[in-house]
């Protein structure tokens, strides 16, 4: 009875390590799909998109994170950085920004825009924050390719 009882332990001990592994497995290999090829939840004006958070970043976080966004505003700064690069339009008056990281099979597209390009930008929303330290808001996008209309 013991013996029987020990052997269910270790199968099921067993099996909750193969599970375990399985979706550890499963959350690091994830692709995501191309963000290009995805249908908008929003088309915003980038300028308006960062007032909709200087007025109440907590009401915009819970309509816009996570989900599809694009964007049409003015290239302010690009960033390279290591393997990546980030394209950042700022609103002049206030010095909140919007920031996108770029997929990696988009890069190209990212790396030939110049501050003062018009643009017109597709991501996946993460949120945006206020900085104490800077006095701004930022709202930082990931999964972005350029909107080809």
């Amino acid at each position: 009875m013991k013996k029987n009882l020990r052997k269910r332990l270790l199968i099921l001990a067993a099996i909750l390590i193969l599970g375990a592994i399985g979706v550890y497995w499963y959350i690091h290999t994830e692709r995501f799909s191309d963000t290009a090829l995805k249908k908008a939840d929003y088309t915003v004006n980038a300028i308006e998109f960062i007032r909709e958070f200087e007025e109440d970043s907590k009401l915009a976080n819970e309509k816009y994170t996570e989900k599809i966004i694009t964007v049409n505003g003015v290239v302010s700064a690009t960033e390279a950085a290591d393997t990546t690069i980030n394209i950042k339009i700022t609103d002049t008056t206030t010095g909140s920004y919007i920031i996108f990281a770029f997929q990696d099979q988009h890069l190209d597209e990212a790396r030939s825009l110049h501050a003062g390009d018009s643009v017109s930008i597709k991501g996946s929303c993460s949120g945006g924050v206020y900085s104490q330290i800077l006095g701004s808001h930022f709202i930082s996008f990931k999964r972005s390719a350029l909107n080809k209309h």
